[in-house]
Protein backbone atom coordinates (compact mmCIF):
# COMPACT_ATOMS: atom_id res chain seq x y z
CA UNK A 1 0.00 0.00 0.00
CA UNK A 2 2.83 2.41 0.78
CA UNK A 3 4.25 1.85 -2.69
CA UNK A 4 1.15 2.89 -4.61
CA UNK A 5 1.76 6.61 -4.01
CA UNK A 6 4.94 8.48 -4.82
CA UNK A 7 4.47 11.07 -2.06
CA UNK A 8 2.57 11.40 1.18
CA UNK A 9 0.48 14.55 1.76
CA UNK A 10 2.00 17.28 3.86
CA UNK A 11 -0.30 19.42 5.96
CA UNK A 12 0.98 22.50 7.70
CA UNK A 13 -0.83 24.93 9.95
CA UNK A 14 0.62 27.90 11.81
CA UNK A 15 -1.58 29.58 14.37
CA UNK A 16 -0.60 33.01 15.59
CA UNK A 17 -1.64 33.05 19.22
CA UNK A 18 -3.23 36.38 20.16
CA UNK A 19 -4.88 35.69 23.56
CA UNK A 20 -6.89 38.67 24.77
CA UNK A 21 -6.32 40.44 21.47
CA UNK A 22 -8.65 41.09 18.58
CA UNK A 23 -6.65 39.65 15.73
CA UNK A 24 -5.07 36.41 14.69
CA UNK A 25 -3.57 34.98 11.53
CA UNK A 26 -4.01 31.52 10.10
CA UNK A 27 -1.44 30.53 7.53
CA UNK A 28 -2.57 27.41 5.72
CA UNK A 29 -0.50 25.48 3.22
CA UNK A 30 -1.16 22.08 1.65
CA UNK A 31 0.88 20.20 -0.94
CA UNK A 32 -0.84 18.38 -3.78
CA UNK A 33 -1.73 14.81 -2.96
CA UNK A 34 -2.77 11.82 -5.02
CA UNK A 35 -6.30 10.45 -4.75
CA UNK A 36 -5.11 6.90 -4.27
CA UNK A 37 -3.48 7.78 -0.93
CA UNK A 38 -6.69 9.12 0.54
CA UNK A 39 -9.00 6.52 -0.96
CA UNK A 40 -7.54 3.32 -2.37
CA UNK A 41 -4.41 3.40 -0.18
CA UNK A 42 -6.03 4.31 3.12
CA UNK A 43 -9.43 2.77 2.65
CA UNK A 44 -10.97 5.95 4.06
CA UNK A 45 -13.16 8.50 2.31
CA UNK A 46 -11.44 11.56 0.99
CA UNK A 47 -11.62 14.49 3.40
CA UNK A 48 -11.19 18.13 2.48
CA UNK A 49 -9.90 20.97 4.64
CA UNK A 50 -12.22 23.90 5.30
CA UNK A 51 -11.93 27.01 7.42
CA UNK A 52 -14.21 29.68 8.85
CA UNK A 53 -13.31 33.00 10.47
CA UNK A 54 -15.56 35.45 12.30
CA UNK A 55 -15.57 38.23 14.88
CA UNK A 56 -18.74 37.81 16.90
CA UNK A 57 -17.97 36.44 20.36
CA UNK A 58 -15.96 37.56 23.39
CA UNK A 59 -14.86 40.72 21.53
CA UNK A 60 -12.21 38.78 19.68
CA UNK A 61 -11.60 36.79 16.52
CA UNK A 62 -12.57 33.14 16.26
CA UNK A 63 -11.42 30.64 13.65
CA UNK A 64 -12.40 27.06 12.93
CA UNK A 65 -10.37 24.71 10.75
CA UNK A 66 -11.61 21.22 10.07
CA UNK A 67 -11.61 18.19 7.80
CA UNK A 68 -14.92 17.02 6.38
CA UNK A 69 -16.22 15.06 3.42
CA UNK A 70 -17.80 18.21 1.98
CA UNK A 71 -18.64 21.83 2.74
CA UNK A 72 -22.13 20.94 3.92
CA UNK A 73 -20.77 18.68 6.65
CA UNK A 74 -18.22 21.31 7.74
CA UNK A 75 -20.85 24.06 7.80
CA UNK A 76 -23.09 21.93 10.03
CA UNK A 77 -20.30 21.46 12.58
CA UNK A 78 -19.28 25.11 12.31
CA UNK A 79 -22.88 26.18 12.87
CA UNK A 80 -22.99 24.06 16.00
CA UNK A 81 -19.78 25.71 17.24
CA UNK A 82 -21.12 29.20 16.59
CA UNK A 83 -24.40 28.45 18.36
CA UNK A 84 -22.53 27.18 21.41
CA UNK A 85 -20.15 30.15 21.48
CA UNK A 86 -23.06 32.56 21.19
CA UNK A 87 -24.66 31.09 24.30
CA UNK A 88 -21.46 31.28 26.33
CA UNK A 89 -20.76 34.80 25.08
CA UNK A 90 -24.18 36.01 26.22
CA UNK A 91 -23.83 34.31 29.59
CA UNK A 92 -20.27 35.45 30.39
CA UNK A 93 -20.21 39.02 29.06
CA UNK A 94 -19.84 41.88 31.54
CA UNK A 95 -20.65 44.54 28.95
CA UNK A 96 -24.13 43.76 27.62
CA UNK A 97 -27.61 42.85 28.77
CA UNK A 98 -29.66 40.37 26.73
CA UNK A 99 -33.42 40.10 27.03
CA UNK A 100 -34.41 37.11 29.14
CA UNK A 101 -30.80 36.32 30.17
CA UNK A 102 -29.29 36.82 33.60
CA UNK A 103 -25.57 37.03 32.90
CA UNK A 104 -22.42 38.48 34.48
CA UNK A 105 -23.53 41.95 33.44
CA UNK A 106 -26.68 41.38 35.51
CA UNK A 107 -24.67 40.17 38.50
CA UNK A 108 -22.43 43.26 38.40
CA UNK A 109 -25.31 45.74 38.45
CA UNK A 110 -25.85 47.88 41.54
CA UNK A 111 -29.25 49.23 42.52
CA UNK A 112 -29.98 51.29 45.63
CA UNK A 113 -26.37 50.89 46.72
CA UNK A 114 -26.23 47.08 46.63
CA UNK A 115 -25.99 44.10 44.33
CA UNK A 116 -28.99 41.85 43.94
CA UNK A 117 -28.97 38.10 44.41
CA UNK A 118 -29.32 36.80 40.84
CA UNK A 119 -30.58 33.41 39.72
CA UNK A 120 -28.45 32.24 36.80
CA UNK A 121 -27.89 29.44 34.32
CA UNK A 122 -26.02 26.40 35.65
CA UNK A 123 -23.20 27.16 33.21
CA UNK A 124 -22.48 30.43 35.01
CA UNK A 125 -22.46 28.61 38.35
CA UNK A 126 -20.00 26.07 36.96
CA UNK A 127 -17.70 28.72 35.46
CA UNK A 128 -17.63 30.85 38.61
CA UNK A 129 -16.97 27.79 40.76
CA UNK A 130 -14.09 26.91 38.44
CA UNK A 131 -12.81 30.50 38.69
CA UNK A 132 -12.78 30.36 42.50
CA UNK A 133 -10.83 27.11 42.30
CA UNK A 134 -8.35 28.76 39.92
CA UNK A 135 -7.89 31.59 42.41
CA UNK A 136 -6.66 29.05 44.95
CA UNK A 137 -4.56 27.06 42.49
CA UNK A 138 -2.94 30.19 41.05
CA UNK A 139 -2.01 31.49 44.49
CA UNK A 140 -4.26 34.49 44.09
CA UNK A 141 -2.89 35.73 40.77
CA UNK A 142 -6.07 34.83 38.86
CA UNK A 143 -8.84 36.77 40.56
CA UNK A 144 -12.11 37.38 38.73
CA UNK A 145 -13.14 39.70 41.58
CA UNK A 146 -10.68 42.36 40.33
CA UNK A 147 -13.29 43.98 38.09
CA UNK A 148 -13.10 47.32 39.92
CA UNK A 149 -9.35 47.58 39.21
CA UNK A 150 -9.45 46.22 35.68
CA UNK A 151 -12.28 48.58 34.75
CA UNK A 152 -10.04 51.55 35.54
CA UNK A 153 -7.22 50.15 33.40
CA UNK A 154 -9.73 49.42 30.63
CA UNK A 155 -10.91 53.04 30.60
CA UNK A 156 -7.39 54.51 30.56
CA UNK A 157 -6.19 52.04 27.90
CA UNK A 158 -9.10 52.83 25.59
CA UNK A 159 -8.60 56.57 26.06
CA UNK A 160 -4.90 56.14 25.34
CA UNK A 161 -5.59 54.18 22.17
CA UNK A 162 -8.11 56.77 21.03
CA UNK A 163 -5.79 59.68 21.78
CA UNK A 164 -2.14 58.49 22.02
CA UNK A 165 -0.75 62.02 22.51
CA UNK A 166 -2.68 62.44 25.77
CA UNK A 167 -2.39 58.84 27.08
CA UNK A 168 -2.03 58.58 30.85
CA UNK A 169 -1.59 55.96 33.54
CA UNK A 170 -4.35 55.44 36.09
CA UNK A 171 -3.56 57.23 39.38
CA UNK A 172 -2.22 54.71 41.89
CA UNK A 173 -4.45 56.06 44.65
CA UNK A 174 -7.48 55.32 42.51
CA UNK A 175 -6.26 51.77 41.81
CA UNK A 176 -5.53 51.17 45.48
CA UNK A 177 -9.01 52.36 46.47
CA UNK A 178 -10.57 49.99 43.93
CA UNK A 179 -8.37 47.12 45.14
CA UNK A 180 -10.09 47.31 48.53
CA UNK A 181 -13.08 45.69 46.80
CA UNK A 182 -11.52 42.57 45.22
CA UNK A 183 -12.02 39.90 47.88
CA UNK A 184 -13.17 36.80 46.03
CA UNK A 185 -14.81 35.52 49.24
CA UNK A 186 -17.42 38.23 48.65
CA UNK A 187 -18.55 36.23 45.62
CA UNK A 188 -21.34 34.13 47.13
CA UNK A 189 -22.52 31.13 45.08
CA UNK A 190 -25.58 29.18 46.18
CA UNK A 191 -25.45 25.85 44.34
CA UNK A 192 -28.84 24.68 45.55
CA UNK A 193 -30.71 27.80 44.46
CA UNK A 194 -28.46 28.58 41.48
CA UNK A 195 -27.90 32.13 42.66
CA UNK A 196 -24.92 34.49 42.69
CA UNK A 197 -24.50 37.46 45.01
CA UNK A 198 -21.68 40.00 45.39
CA UNK A 199 -21.58 40.96 49.07
CA UNK A 200 -19.41 44.03 48.47
CA UNK A 201 -21.46 46.72 46.64
CA UNK A 202 -18.28 48.19 45.10
CA UNK A 203 -17.06 44.83 43.81
CA UNK A 204 -17.49 43.61 40.22
CA UNK A 205 -16.51 40.53 38.25
CA UNK A 206 -14.16 40.40 35.26
CA UNK A 207 -13.62 36.93 33.79
CA UNK A 208 -11.20 37.97 31.03
CA UNK A 209 -8.53 35.57 32.30
CA UNK A 210 -10.84 32.57 32.08
CA UNK A 211 -13.97 33.02 29.95
CA UNK A 212 -12.66 32.45 26.41
CA UNK A 213 -10.61 29.40 27.32
CA UNK A 214 -13.41 27.98 29.43
CA UNK A 215 -15.93 28.44 26.61
CA UNK A 216 -13.56 26.93 24.05
CA UNK A 217 -13.14 23.87 26.27
CA UNK A 218 -16.87 23.41 26.76
CA UNK A 219 -17.53 23.70 23.02
CA UNK A 220 -14.79 21.15 22.32
CA UNK A 221 -16.27 18.74 24.88
CA UNK A 222 -19.70 19.20 23.28
CA UNK A 223 -18.29 18.21 19.88
CA UNK A 224 -16.32 15.29 21.27
CA UNK A 225 -19.46 13.91 22.92
CA UNK A 226 -21.12 13.99 19.50
CA UNK A 227 -18.22 12.07 17.97
CA UNK A 228 -16.81 15.03 16.01
CA UNK A 229 -13.07 14.94 15.36
CA UNK A 230 -10.54 16.57 13.06
CA UNK A 231 -11.17 20.21 14.03
CA UNK A 232 -9.05 23.06 15.40
CA UNK A 233 -10.86 25.78 17.34
CA UNK A 234 -9.22 29.13 18.10
CA UNK A 235 -11.15 31.58 20.27
CA UNK A 236 -9.04 34.70 20.59
CA UNK A 237 -5.82 32.70 20.81
CA UNK A 238 -7.22 29.96 23.04
CA UNK A 239 -6.44 27.08 20.72
CA UNK A 240 -8.14 23.73 21.29
CA UNK A 241 -7.59 20.77 18.99
CA UNK A 242 -10.39 18.25 18.63
CA UNK A 243 -8.71 15.06 17.52
CA UNK A 244 -6.06 15.15 14.81
CA UNK A 245 -6.08 16.84 11.43
CA UNK A 246 -6.99 14.06 9.00
CA UNK A 247 -4.95 11.47 10.89
CA UNK A 248 -1.98 13.75 11.62
CA UNK A 249 -1.25 15.99 14.63
CA UNK A 250 -2.03 19.67 14.18
CA UNK A 251 1.11 21.76 13.72
CA UNK A 252 0.80 24.98 15.74
CA UNK A 253 3.27 27.85 15.94
CA UNK A 254 3.77 30.17 18.92
CA UNK A 255 4.24 33.76 17.87
CA UNK A 256 7.47 35.56 18.65
CA UNK A 257 6.73 38.23 21.30
CA UNK A 258 9.40 40.34 19.61
CA UNK A 259 7.04 41.44 16.84
CA UNK A 260 9.81 43.44 15.20
CA UNK A 261 11.78 40.28 14.38
CA UNK A 262 10.30 39.65 10.94
CA UNK A 263 12.82 36.88 10.19
CA UNK A 264 11.52 34.75 13.08
CA UNK A 265 7.73 35.21 13.38
CA UNK A 266 7.43 32.02 15.45
CA UNK A 267 9.66 30.85 18.29
CA UNK A 268 8.35 27.30 18.74
CA UNK A 269 6.24 24.78 16.85
CA UNK A 270 4.17 22.12 18.59
CA UNK A 271 2.14 19.06 17.70
CA UNK A 272 -1.39 18.99 19.13
CA UNK A 273 -3.67 15.95 19.17
CA UNK A 274 -6.57 16.88 21.42
CA UNK A 275 -4.61 19.33 23.57
CA UNK A 276 -4.97 23.07 24.05
CA UNK A 277 -2.37 25.82 23.71
CA UNK A 278 -2.77 29.29 25.25
CA UNK A 279 -0.33 32.21 25.35
CA UNK A 280 -0.32 35.35 27.49
CA UNK A 281 1.98 38.12 26.30
CA UNK A 282 2.95 41.77 26.62
CA UNK A 283 2.51 42.33 22.89
CA UNK A 284 -1.18 41.50 22.61
CA UNK A 285 -3.25 44.29 24.18
CA UNK A 286 -1.40 47.40 25.26
CA UNK A 287 -1.16 51.14 24.95
CA UNK A 288 1.78 53.55 25.16
CA UNK A 289 2.40 56.30 27.72
CA UNK A 290 5.49 58.51 27.37
CA UNK A 291 7.10 55.99 25.03
CA UNK A 292 6.55 52.96 27.28
CA UNK A 293 3.96 50.26 26.60
CA UNK A 294 1.56 49.00 29.26
CA UNK A 295 -0.23 45.72 28.60
CA UNK A 296 -3.44 44.30 30.04
CA UNK A 297 -2.21 41.57 32.42
CA UNK A 298 -2.43 43.28 35.80
CA UNK A 299 -0.57 41.97 38.85
CA UNK A 300 -2.92 41.97 41.86
CA UNK A 301 0.02 42.74 44.16
CA UNK A 302 1.36 45.81 42.33
CA UNK A 303 -1.87 46.77 40.48
CA UNK A 304 0.40 47.35 37.47
CA UNK A 305 1.09 45.23 34.36
CA UNK A 306 3.35 42.25 35.06
CA UNK A 307 6.99 42.75 34.06
CA UNK A 308 8.63 39.35 34.60
CA UNK A 309 8.14 37.93 31.09
CA UNK A 310 7.39 38.83 27.49
CA UNK A 311 5.15 35.79 27.06
CA UNK A 312 4.10 32.55 28.71
CA UNK A 313 2.59 29.62 26.79
CA UNK A 314 0.72 26.75 28.41
CA UNK A 315 -0.14 23.42 26.85
CA UNK A 316 -2.74 21.25 28.57
CA UNK A 317 -5.77 19.14 27.74
CA UNK A 318 -8.14 21.75 29.22
CA UNK A 319 -8.35 25.15 27.55
CA UNK A 320 -10.01 26.76 30.58
CA UNK A 321 -7.16 25.62 32.79
CA UNK A 322 -4.67 26.75 30.13
CA UNK A 323 -6.25 30.21 30.02
CA UNK A 324 -6.04 30.64 33.78
CA UNK A 325 -2.55 29.16 34.12
CA UNK A 326 -1.05 31.27 31.34
CA UNK A 327 -2.07 34.35 33.36
CA UNK A 328 -0.90 32.87 36.65
CA UNK A 329 2.51 31.85 35.31
CA UNK A 330 2.92 35.26 33.67
CA UNK A 331 2.63 36.90 37.11
CA UNK A 332 4.43 34.39 39.34
CA UNK A 333 8.20 34.27 39.78
CA UNK A 334 9.79 31.61 37.57
CA UNK A 335 10.71 29.18 40.35
CA UNK A 336 7.27 29.44 41.94
CA UNK A 337 5.60 29.06 38.56
CA UNK A 338 7.68 26.04 37.60
CA UNK A 339 6.91 24.43 40.94
CA UNK A 340 3.21 25.01 40.27
CA UNK A 341 3.44 23.44 36.80
CA UNK A 342 5.27 20.39 38.12
CA UNK A 343 2.60 19.91 40.79
CA UNK A 344 -0.10 19.52 38.10
CA UNK A 345 -0.75 16.68 35.69
CA UNK A 346 -0.96 17.11 31.92
CA UNK A 347 0.30 20.68 31.96
CA UNK A 348 3.48 22.06 30.38
CA UNK A 349 4.72 25.63 29.97
CA UNK A 350 7.25 27.84 28.23
CA UNK A 351 8.39 31.20 29.60
CA UNK A 352 9.93 33.92 27.43
CA UNK A 353 11.94 36.43 29.46
CA UNK A 354 12.20 40.11 28.46
CA UNK A 355 15.70 39.49 27.05
CA UNK A 356 14.35 36.71 24.80
CA UNK A 357 15.60 33.75 26.86
CA UNK A 358 13.22 30.77 26.70
CA UNK A 359 12.70 28.45 29.65
CA UNK A 360 10.66 25.26 29.66
CA UNK A 361 8.88 22.92 32.02
CA UNK A 362 10.22 19.39 32.15
CA UNK A 363 8.31 17.87 29.22
CA UNK A 364 7.30 20.88 27.10
CA UNK A 365 9.93 20.28 24.43
CA UNK A 366 8.73 16.71 23.89
CA UNK A 367 5.84 18.27 21.95
CA UNK A 368 7.92 20.66 19.86
CA UNK A 369 9.31 20.04 16.39
CA UNK A 370 11.46 21.79 13.80
CA UNK A 371 9.51 22.56 10.62
CA UNK A 372 10.99 21.48 7.33
CA UNK A 373 12.07 24.39 5.16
Amino acid sequence: MRGCCAQHPLFFLEVVLMRKGISLLLVLAMTLFQTCFLTACSGKPKLEKFSEYYFDYFDTATSVVGYAKDREEFDAVCGDIKAQLLEYHRLFTIYNHYEGVNNLYTINQVQDGAHAEVQVDQRIIDMLTFAKEMHKVSRGTVNIAMGSVLKIWHIYRNEGLDSPSTAQLPPMERLEAAAEHTNIDDLIIDDERNTVFLADPKMSLDVGAIAKGYAAQKVAEHLEQKGVTGYLLNVGGNVRSIGEGNGKPWNVGIENPDTGDEDHPFIEYLHLSGESLVTSGTYQRFYVVDGKSYHHIIDPDTLMPGVKYSAVSVMTNDSGLGDAMSTALFLLDYEEGRELVESMENLEAMWVLPDGEQRYSEHFQEYTYVPQS
